[in-house]
């Protein structure tokens, strides 16, 4: 699973013709409950600040800290996501790199996982909207995750006795490409592990704080 990332800077995010609200800013690291950028089926060109950790419209927001990442496997069945999978309110997240802990030297290291030419890439998610919210939960988003026990990164991610997941990255075109993804069936082509080979994890130990960018 997936509970940290690191995000683009605004600057990037600009610089690749999305929209965005002047002033917007958003943490380097980002952790469920704090806000990150996101693009959405609703409006593909826009980048929107939202709540890492989707939040329908009948939860608290404190759910946000639970309902980060989506299983693939169960995402049309579970309460949290099942509206949003149906209506196909899908997402994609800019990130520069995401962190996951590795056990191999005996302990938990945090490790970084990004694109071996530096570039930032995009995962697939699901967002939601509570119009009634002033909060950071008005726009929130989840991260779709699947199984990946043979992977060559991910594979060796977490404790021994854990389940291997990974995120779902969208590359190239697919990323529109799955954002018009509006029926349910069309959506599986999109749901495959991603190819080590364009990727690399080194260790990155956890900083002392995550500094605000844009």
């Amino acid at each position: 699973m997936c509970a940290n990332f690191e995000p683009p800077p605004v600057e990037k995010l600009i610089a690749w013709g999305f929209a965005i609200a002047a002033g917007a800013h958003y943490k380097s690291e980002v952790y469920p409950g704090q806000v990150a950028p996101v693009i959405t089926s609703a409006d593909p060109n826009q980048i929107h600040l939202a709540c890492f950790g989707l939040v329908p419209h009948w939860a608290d927001p404190k759910l946000a800290r639970m309902t980060y990442n989506a299983r693939c496997e169960t995402v049309a069945s579970k309460p949290s996501f099942r509206t949003a999978w149906r209506n196909g309110q899908l997402a994609a997240i800019p990130v520069q790199c995401f962190y996951e802990p590795s056990y191999e030297t005996g302990k938990a290291v945090r490790h970084a996982i990004r694109r071996k030419d530096g570039e930032p890439f995009w995962l697939a998610g699901l967002w939601e909207r509570r119009m009634d919210d002033p909060g950071p939960t008005r726009k929130s988003f989840t991260m779709l995750t699947m199984a990946a026990p043979c992977h060559p990164i991910m594979g060796r991610m977490h404790g021994p006795e854990d389940e291997k997941r990974s995120v779902v990255v969208l590359e190239g075109e697919n990323r529109n490409r799955w954002l018009g993804a509006s029926r349910p069936g069309d959506r599986a082509q999109f749901l495959e592990l991603f190819d080590a080979d364009e990727y690399e994890d080194t260790p990155s130990p956890r900083t002392r704080a995550a500094t605000k960018t844009g």
